[in-house]
């Protein structure tokens, strides 16, 4: 008998992400009981889904309460589980600020004008918008303004080559773009308020980045649904 459900795992542990737009995916987001049966299977595993309604992917990761178990026999776990060294880190954090902080502000002020401006009833629960928000960098404009404190041209280029295997960003023609797991693996509502508000953000700020000074006003998730497939 077809398991719908543990195909869709299966699929999640084999490719690591799925799109939302995918009909399994949207399945997972749109129908509570089968979301609720998901989240049942998965927690039996010590595993939970990843999503929200500002990425375009879904995936999963380890339970919060797993990750002491799992990785504590080694201590880098207690900064990351991929074997990432601090310079690497730090790269993400900078790539996080430069991309999701710019294209979370552009989502809610686009949103904001579209619930504005259309009369249809229906309009607040159409998905957040994804790609005609994205942010684009240059690895040249990247190396040369972070270059000095992420230790040179070449640990960068070997750093953005480990986040792009484990798909935080995609590189091409150096140019740096969003990757499935950039706005799915670190935490907006955690990470979000220390960069704003902390030294990090006055200096991407400084530098001329799109930072925000204060944490937009997002609505929840449960704002947000995806559209039944046509």
């Amino acid at each position: 008998m077809s398991d719908p459900i543990a195909t869709l795992i299966a699929r999640l542990l084999a490719h690591r992400v799925l799109p939302r737009h995918d009909p399994m995916a949207r399945r997972a987001l749109i129908d509570e009981r089968f979301r609720q049966d998901l989240d049942q299977r998965l927690a039996a595993s010590g595993l939970c889904l990843l999503e929200n309604p500002y990425a375009e992917h879904i995936s999963i990761a380890l339970a919060s309460e797993q990750i002491g178990p799992v990785f504590g026999s080694d201590d880098i776990w207690q900064t990351n589980n991929q074997g990432m060294k601090r310079d690497a880190i730090a790269l993400l954090t900078v790539l996080w600020s430069l991309i999701i902080l710019p294209k979370r502000q552009r989502q809610h002020s686009r949103r904001t004008r579209e619930e504005l401006d259309q009369a249809d009833l229906f309009g607040s629960e159409k998905p957040m918008p994804t790609q005609e928000v994205a942010s684009v960098l240059s690895e040249e404009a990247l190396i040369a303004d972070f270059g000095h404190v992420l230790g040179g041209k070449g640990r960068i280029n070997m750093n953005l080559g480990q986040l792009a295997r484990l798909g935080f960003i995609k590189r091409y023609n150096h140019q740096i773009t969003e990757g499935p797991l950039l706005d799915l693996a670190l935490d907006y509502s955690k990470l979000a308020p220390r960069i704003i508000d902390g030294a990090l953000g006055d200096v991407l700020r400084e530098m001329g980045a799109d930072i925000p000074t204060e944490m937009p006003t997002l609505a929840s998730e449960e704002d947000y649904i995806d559209e039944e497939p046509s």
